[in-house]
């Protein structure tokens, strides 16, 4: 039922092809009729050239030139099948892969915090890949395999019921044989995918964190993870290909034994047992040639069968990925006048990771136009997340968010975050041009929009000491940019858009100090007016903020200006004692 549910997801994805699919069999049905019928002509070619002075010539020219059309028709036949097959798997690998990327999009950090990106990485890539090759298997040797085996079948029945009773009664032994072993390979199969995953994983996390790796001498350890990861998966695909193996021998002496059986038992009732059947040479000919083909199709079924088994592991851990809940969305949405952000309001919120751990209790704010907010504590105690409720990665577990008094559930996450410029200590560019990268706050930005913003962020200088300045292709993650000098540029991304509401997540931690100070100059110049949300370690960047909120244990213990909390002389003086006091 497991694998039938498998399948029976993947129609949606098929139904758009439904056109190629009948084309497809048209041209089955083409061949396999081709391959039927030959043996049929070159029996009468046969039956017309049994003895030197019984040769009908005048028969054998019409059949010989008739066998050679036949065969241009099954090869050309079988050509556009291949074809038209292939089109009809690489569209559905296709539309997958887009469909999968989309549906990522839309599922909740909770689900990929949890699953690394190694896994997923192999699931949208190798998974479809095997499933890709088990489809196009499966479309070419499933058509005709069955339409070979039907049409054979009645042949026989309608030349020699004997000698087609032989075949039928044999052939469930084939049939039996592949169905008792696939059912053992679908659970080394889905392991050997789930272990490809694993090293994915692996591979993609030491590619990443190379830098981590050389600095604390971790190479021969992870060498020999790797190993081991790689040990493991030699010994599951060995075992998952030696038991897949079996079915092909198998099922092949089992038909060796069917065409045997046929010559025998042709041999017999055209001689022997004459008076009860006539079988001359051309139609044992013609048997024999229906045993094999009749056979083969078995055999092809039985390699597809295995390829299909490896699919089905395959879509098992796709469709994974769709069985996470997607974020859901508001039907009737009610849009934020990003213009005017008059006023945010956290109103009595709880919020865990886990249910029996509890985070952020009872947390109720106030914020208004304008204001900054500086958010500080002890790690751990819940500034992050509080920023992942406030742009609603994650959805509190009670109590209320709301912005210009709009819950912030009944709004899109779209419109949601379009109120927000988000600066952080990660850093995040992707592989382009520098111009590209900075244009991604704001997609129809002009080219003087752009180095006006990066003007503002100190940045423009370094930039133009690039070999091709603006239009300088940059790696993956920023390639040979320092630190520093990628967060200029996130910096500069959030200049570009002017958002309504700034998140500031140490900014500018990566910054020299006579730089820092320069952007904290071009930050109150960009803060001017609108909301901001400062995430801080060093207290020596929010001594200017309007409120400075102090967490502990997912609770406000204080709250105040710089000047108030150091009167009140508690844990927010602590704080900043530790980081100023000799």
């Amino acid at each position: 039922m497991e694998k039938k549910n498998n399948f029976k997801k993947l129609l949606p994805f098929v139904k758009p092809y439904i056109g190629l699919i009948i084309l497809s069999i048209f041209f089955a049905i083409l061949s396999t009729f081709g391959t039927i019928y030959l043996p049929i002509v070159i029996k009468d070619v046969i039956n017309n050239a049994l003895g030197q002075n019984n040769v009908f010539w005048d028969n054998i020219y019409p059949k010989l030139l008739l066998i050679i059309i036949i065969n241009i028709v099954i090869a050309l036949s079988s050509w556009l099948l291949g074809i038209i097959n292939s089109r009809i798997s690489f569209n559905i690998s296709r539309d997958l892969r887009k469909s999968t990327f989309k549906y990522i999009q839309n599922i909740p950090l909770s689900y990929l915090d949890v699953h690394s990106s190694g896994d997923i990485l192999s699931r949208l890539i190798q998974d479809v890949e095997t499933i890709s090759d088990g489809l196009l298997l499966g479309l070419t040797n499933l058509f005709t395999g069955l339409m070979t085996i039907i049409g054979t079948l009645i042949i026989m029945l309608i030349l020699n019921v004997y000698v087609a009773l032989l075949v039928v009664i044999l052939t469930p032994l084939s049939l039996f044989i592949a169905n008792f072993i696939s059912k053992r390979t679908y659970r080394l199969f889905k392991q050997q995918a789930d272990k490809k995953g694993e090293q994915t994983s692996l591979i993609e996390e030491a590619i990443t964190n190379q830098k981590v790796i050389q600095a604390y001498n971790y190479e021969s350890r992870l060498i020999d993870n790797f190993k081991i990861q790689n040990e493991q998966l030699r010994k599951i695909s060995l075992n998952a290909l030696f038991y897949s193996s079996l079915v092909n021998p198998s099922t092949r002496f089992i038909n060796n034994l069917i065409y045997a059986s046929v010559g025998v038992l042709c041999g017999l009732l055209a001689t022997k047992w004459n008076q009860i059947a006539i079988i001359d040479v051309g139609l044992i000919s013609a048997f024999l040639s229906y045993a094999s083909s009749f056979g083969k199709p078995f055999n092809d079924l039985s390699i597809t069968i295995t390829e299909l088994q490896n699919a089905n592991a395959s879509l098992e851990r796709l469709f994974e990925i769709y069985d996470a809940e997607q974020e859901e969305e508001c039907l009737n949405p009610t849009l934020i006048n990003d213009d005017e952000i008059e006023n945010i309001k956290i109103d009595d919120v709880y919020f865990s990771y886990v249910p029996e751990q509890h985070l952020i209790e009872g947390f109720s704010l106030d914020v208004k136009k304008g204001q900054t907010i500086a958010i500080v504590g002890p790690t751990g105690c819940g500034k992050t997340t509080f920023i992942n409720l406030l742009m609603r990665f994650y959805v509190v577990n009670k109590g209320l968010i709301s912005i210009n008094n709009i819950d912030i559930r009944n709004t899109t996450r779209k419109d949601l975050r379009k109120q927000f410029g988000m600066v952080l200590q990660d850093t995040w560019l992707f592989s382009g041009t520098i111009k590209d990268n900075i244009r991604y706050g704001k997609e129809d930005a002009s080219d003087e929009e752009i180095i006006n913003a990066c003007k503002i962020s100190h940045c423009h200088s370094f930039i133009m000491q690039l070999e091709n300045g603006y239009d300088t292709i940059i790696g993956e993650e920023g390639g040979s940019l320092s630190q520093g000098q990628k967060q200029l540029l996130c910096i500069a991304r959030v200049m570009l858009s002017k958002p309504p509401i700034l998140i500031l997540d140490e900014a500018t931690s990566s910054i020299d100090t006579r730089t820092e100070i320069k952007v904290q100059d071009a930050f109150l110049k960009l803060m001017e007016g609108r909301t901001t949300f400062i995430v801080a370690h060093r207290l020596s960047t929010i001594q200017k903020a309007d409120v400075i909120l102090v967490l502990k244990d997912g609770h406000i213990i204080e709250i105040g200006n710089h000047q108030t909390l150091l009167k009140q002389g508690g844990f927010y003086k602590k704080l900043y004692e530790s980081q100023f006091q000799k």
